[in-house]
């Protein structure tokens, strides 16, 4: 019997974004796509999340929010969202998406959210 040989495809594509040694706990950094997109990259408690850097209400920056455990609040108006679901926990109707953040041979790497997330 003939073996098909395929190649492995990642789809969608992963995005590089460093060593994980280099965002240490209560880091944070900016990760830019193809594209012009901007994704939120943080280390809270040794976890690593990913999210787009825009706020659903008005567009605004998450980058220099605070977060305080799971909960990361714009630096605009106040909302504040759980970087675990990406909702905003007064209205969780209001949703950040979410990268999932993969760990492979110490180098971060994140997949963006499905469509039909």
């Amino acid at each position: 019997m003939p073996v098909l040989q395929t190649p492995f495809l990642v789809e969608p594509p992963l995005l590089a974004a460093g060593a994980a040694q280099d965002l240490p706990p209560g880091g944070r950094k900016l990760v830019f796509a193809p594209g012009g997109e901007t994704v939120l990259l943080l280390n809270v408690e040794g976890e690593f999340y990913a999210m787009e850097n825009s706020c659903p209400h008005a567009g605004a920056s998450m980058a220099s929010g605070s977060c305080d455990r799971h909960v990361l609040t714009c630096p605009a108006h106040g909302l504040r969202f759980d970087i675990r679901n990406g909702r905003c926990t007064a209205s969780p109707q209001l949703l950040i998406p979410l990268y999932e953040v993969l760990e492979l041979e110490g180098q971060l790497w994140l997949k963006r959210p499905s469509a039909e997330s």
